[in-house]
């Protein structure tokens, strides 16, 4: 149950993280306003919250693993946000970045 939880974490966090900062981007680069900033502004404060719920102690191994759920995650905010459309190298490097979490997070010590 512990990888379930660990795994909702770093999904809750990756919308945290990635939809603060496109709501700020939104805000300035797109002229939406202070209330789009502010809310990105907190979002990616209740991020830093979410990321010491994991339940592996280690700071530097829960942001590196964190890093490619954001790779990953960030591709997938431009599609369903933006309308990117990945090319198969974006895919693979996205699936690669997932596969060094697993590791991380996941492999027996």
């Amino acid at each position: 149950m512990s990888v379930l939880r660990s795994i909702a974490l770093f999904v809750l966090a990756a919308l945290l993280e990635i939809g603060g900062a496109w709501l700020v981007w939104q805000g300035v680069r797109e002229h939406r306003g202070w209330l789009w900033t502010g809310g990105g502004v907190l979002a990616l404060g209740l991020y830093g919250f979410v990321a010491t719920l994991q339940p592996d102690a280690s700071f530097g191994r829960i942001l590196a693993a964190y890093g490619g759920v954001f790779v990953a995650g960030s591709l997938a905010w431009g599609v369903l946000a933006d309308g990117f459309r990945p090319d198969r190298f974006d895919v693979l490097g996205a699936l690669i970045c997932l596969a060094g979490v697993a590791v991380i997070m996941y492999a027996p010590r």
